[in-house]
């Protein structure tokens, strides 16, 4: 009895962790729900407090998830070169990200809600990076070159794949945001990391993500 009394309380924890806050769905549904929602800058000291905090699941099958999903693409497209967008980027600290994905014909954009890493290699690409969120900054930073991901689609249906090269780079740069960890502090901490070296980054430039 005690085993299954604390399996339910820790099944309401986690069904009350995906329920998104009053705050968060008028955010989600100010203006007209067919239009982007702003992207957050660190330049502005409380939106810059929204994009180092870690993010929570959330729940695909509320009808406000749709509706977040559906905005966070249109901000994505109105950017020039954008080539991924995470939720917190436009103020919810939920885990819902865009990707461009250049493994696939035609390159298609893609959501992915509660994205998971599973799986990195120790092989390492090293590009140029620069942020949506972050003006005039770029840097060369490291990312491994195939990732194993787990996400799950407005549906509820859970997905794993493998994903390589430039796409992968995307994968991790917006899951990074997932966790509060912005490309601005990241190049501190690779100061002293040394990694093998390989190109797989699709242009010379930084491309804003």
């Amino acid at each position: 009895m005690k085993k299954f009394s604390l399996f339910f309380v820790f099944f309401i924890v986690f069904i009350n962790a995906q329920k998104l806050t009053t705050a968060e769905i008028s955010l989600i549904n100010q203006g007209e729900v067919k239009t982007l929602l702003p992207i957050y800058q660190t330049a502005d000291s409380h939106q810059h407090t929204i994009l180092l905090d870690q993010s929570t699941e959330i729940d695909p099958a509320d009808p406000n998830t749709a509706t977040l999903v559906s905005r966070m693409k249109q901000s994505l497209l109105s950017t020039d070169g954008g080539v991924g967008i995470a939720a917190p980027q436009v103020g919810i600290n939920r885990k819902v990200i865009w990707v461009q994905r250049f493994d696939k014909p035609d390159e298609p954009l893609e959501y992915f809600i509660n994205p998971v890493i599973t799986w990195k290699s120790q092989l390492q690409n090293l590009g140029r990076e620069g942020d949506l969120s972050i003006a005039d900054f770029n840097g060369q930073f490291y990312r491994s070159q195939v990732i194993q991901l787990e996400y799950l689609d407005l549906k509820g249906q859970k997905y794993s794949e493998i994903v390589e090269g430039f796409t992968a780079v995307i994968f991790q740069h917006e899951i990074d945001h997932l966790f509060g960890i912005l490309i601005s502090d990241k190049k501190e901490k690779e100061l002293n990391d040394e990694y093998i070296k390989v190109d797989a980054y699709k242009k010379s430039d930084a491309v804003g993500r």
